[in-house]
């Protein structure tokens, strides 16, 4: 790759989504690996001045380090694609189908992926049919141990472990705070891994899966953020054969969903070792403690030169 001082790249971080502080250390990074690599980096937190900024600016490349819907619900993506500034990541409609688990659920499932049963209720389900009644029907039909999530949204904020029916309504309530829709899942006992995939033009390419072992036993927003509060193996602690299954099954749900550059594939492991889909990060988190470049490092990957391919791809593709 040739390192021309011309070329600039702006890295988008920060925004207003309840990720804020997050992006703020992914874009950090991005921003420091691809500096170190020679390029002319600049760090922007978006607001009202951005879109006139990037039109007078017109940088070669943006790089949306922006977690939360500012960043991965499409629309941002959408924006860039009518100012026709090539960036990293995937296009906007894929961008929308992984942001909402459910839909991603949905699109993995029909492409033969196994995936934990659930249910999605939005909160105006409750006000129409009646709470009691709602919660008793889940109560017997979808026996507990359950998880209860937003439908959209990341770092597992909102995020419940339901061990008793008494548990559900709280549950509810903290998962509608972040989102108006709540996923109902399973909970499957096994090994929770993540599997980073990489496409710098070449085909979508596995990382070595990243086992994740919270301290606490939940992998809760401090367990994700805060050194220490979560014990990481990479590679994670599976045999040669599910690691290949897991790897392959991240690739799949990865082009079942028509993701680009790069992507996070949140799966469990059963007893039986089948990789179960748990969600899509659209944008994976960057920071230190981050997953994927956990994942980059073990493959002795230079995360410069990775997130400086990645831009090139995008330079690449938009010329194309």
């Amino acid at each position: 790759m040739n390192h021309t001082s011309d070329r600039s790249i702006v890295v988008l971080a920060g925004g207003i989504s309840h990720e804020r502080d997050v992006s703020l250390r992914s874009g950090r990074r991005v921003a420091d690996s691809l500096s170190e690599h020679g390029i002319r980096v600049i760090l922007k937190d978006p607001d009202a001045s951005l879109l006139a900024y990037l039109q007078d600016a017109r940088p070669d490349v943006v790089w949306p380090a922006l977690h939360g819907a500012s960043g991965e619900d499409g629309a941002l993506r959408d924006l860039l694609e009518l100012l026709g500034i090539p960036y990293v990541g995937s296009r906007p409609d894929a961008a929308r189908l992984a942001w909402d688990k459910p839909t991603a659920k949905a699109i993995v499932a029909r492409a033969g992926v196994a995936t934990p049963r659930s249910l999605a209720l939005p909160r105006e389900t409750f006000r129409e049919l009646g709470t009691n009644s709602v919660l008793a029907l889940i109560a017997a039909e979808f026996p507990v141990p359950v998880v209860v999530k937003p439908a959209r949204g990341g770092s597992a904020q909102g995020v419940s472990i339901v061990t008793d029916p008494a548990e559900l309504p709280r549950a509810m309530v903290d998962a509608y705070t972040y989102c108006d829709v709540a996923l109902i899942e399973r909970q499957v006992i096994g090994t929770e891994i993540a599997v980073g995939v990489i496409d710098s033009g070449d085909g979508p390419v596995a990382l070595p899966a990243v086992e994740i072992e919270p301290v606490s036993g939940v992998y809760s927003f401090e367990a994700r953020y805060n050194a220490g509060e979560t014990n990481f193996y990479t590679p994670a602690r599976l045999s040669d054969v599910v690691a290949a299954a897991a790897a392959d099954t991240a690739i799949r749900a990865h082009n079942a969903l028509g993701m680009r550059h790069l992507s996070r594939i949140d799966l469990i492991v059963d007893a039986s070792g089948t990789a179960q889909f748990l969600e899509a990060n659209v944008l994976p988190g960057l920071t230190e403690t981050s997953l994927l470049p956990l994942a980059l490092d073990a493959a002795g990957h230079d995360l410069g030169w990775v997130y400086e391919a990645l831009a090139d791809a995008a330079l690449r593709e938009a010329t194309a």
